[in-house]
């Protein structure tokens, strides 16, 4: 292990409390690959969030050793000394750190340790490249594709797994409605390099959009151009939802529900995760604290302490992503004026509002396989559309403890 490796970064968050504020907006991305071209799930790291490589398959050695029927292993053959799932003869590159191997993801540390002193690189995945950057990988889709592996593009998760092997990386990906079944292709859902003039994507080029009517932009092919459009109509919430707000219960119906549901191995070193979003709804102002607001949600299984029926993100009072959450303000009057409701046609065609961009962390058990689903819908009714913004998934493979925990993007793109 190279001197102090792994440092704590402060991201932990209380859980109700939110204390933790991202350190940066995005991943600073090389030049993009051509199209097709894969790259790796980001990684915070001490100064920088950057992309990472996959890890490589394991051969067929077994390492058994005593207890597990095997004959005796020589005296000076010690098979996976540090325990970390890999054998030299698997392809770890260094058996005496369980946080190199095949299955961990590059991390580029600049910040000096407790001494002053800023660790040697190491080849965290056993690639044979030390601090290795792959290309982001949403370059180049079309505002409509509704390919899921796409969706994941779009968010920033580029890295790709299968069962037989021992990479880390999305293993499957999926739109659903909120049972869970698959959903038919409609303009619910999007890929934009931008939301109106003023709304970047925070990773890549592009950002995943969700939405209960149109994920276009005002007057665009597909647009809703109106408040109100409809796509599933009647739709079953996951167990446990809509998220009661005892201030404001929500009726327990839904409509126009529609998610991206992922299945990814989590890289061996990482420790937690974090993505950045944004919710947008006609709700505002006239419909706030109403039994029909609608919600975003961030589902983790395994559900991890401190989320809320899984539920990943909310504000520091466990209230839902809606029109009533606390980080609503974006709107005229509001903290940050309406500017980001320009040209995304929330505002246009009647009054609305948003959040700003929120991060959403949470914590996660290295070489694990973790379901994670964005989700929108209506609640109550299927009228005044709401649309939310995914983008900027990165790990968090520095060590140290994180905790689920929703605060303000800091300097957003």
């Amino acid at each position: 292990m190279r001197g102090r490796r792994f440092i704590y970064l402060g991201l932990c968050a209380s859980v109700g409390a939110a204390l933790w504020i991202s350190g940066g907006c995005s991943a600073v991305s090389p030049s993009p690959p051509a199209p097709g071209a894969d790259g790796g799930g980001g990684a915070t790291r001490a100064t920088t969030a950057e992309t990472g490589a996959g890890g490589s398959p394991a051969s067929t050695s077994s390492g058994d050793d005593f207890g597990k029927g095997g004959a005796p292993v020589d005296e000076f053959d010690e098979p996976d000394k540090d325990g970390d799932g890999f054998t030299v003869e698997e392809g770890d590159c260094n058996d005496a750190d369980t946080n190199v191997n095949p299955g961990a993801i590059e991390v580029a540390i600049t910040e000096p340790d407790d001494a002053g002193v800023v660790p040697e690189p190491a080849d965290e995945d056993c690639d044979g490249e030390i601090d290795n950057v792959l290309p982001t990988c949403d370059r180049n889709i079309a505002p409509a594709d509704f390919d899921a592996i796409h969706g994941a593009h779009a968010v920033d998760l580029c890295a790709k797994a299968s069962p037989g092997d021992r990479k880390w990386g999305v293993l499957s990906a999926e739109y659903v409605r909120g049972d869970g079944s698959p959903a038919e292709p409609t303009p619910a859902v999007g890929v934009l390099d931008s939301f109106g003039p003023n709304v970047h994507a925070q990773g890549g080029t592009r950002m995943l959009v969700l939405s209960t009517g149109r994920a276009r932009i005002a007057h665009w092919p597909g647009a809703c151009n109106t408040s109100s459009c409809t796509n599933y109509g009647p739709g079953e919430a996951p167990p446990g939802f809509p998220q009661d707000n005892p201030d404001c219960p929500p009726s327990s119906t839904i409509n126009d529900d529609i998610g991206l549901e992922l299945v990814i191995r989590t890289p061996t070193n990482a420790t937690g995760y974090e993505f950045a979003f944004k919710f947008y709804t006609f709700e505002y102002p006239e419909f706030i604290c109403y039994h029909f607001n609608d919600q975003f949600l961030a589902l983790a299984t395994p559900a991890p302490p401190g989320s809320l029926n899984g539920n990943l993100s909310f504000d520091s009072l466990g209230k839902p992503v809606s029109v009533n959450i606390g980080f609503f303000d974006v709107c005229e009057g509001c903290d940050l004026g309406p500017d980001e409701l320009e040209g995304t046609g929330f505002g246009l065609w009647d009054d609305a509002g948003a959040t700003r961009w929120l991060r959403t962390q949470a914590p996660v058990t290295g070489g694990e396989e973790l379901k994670l689903r964005f989700m929108i819908f209506d609640t109550g009714d299927d009228a005044l559309d709401s649309t939310a913004l995914v983008d900027g998934f990165k790990w968090v493979a520095n060590g140290g403890t994180v905790a689920v925990g929703t605060a303000p993007v800091e300097d957003p793109r």
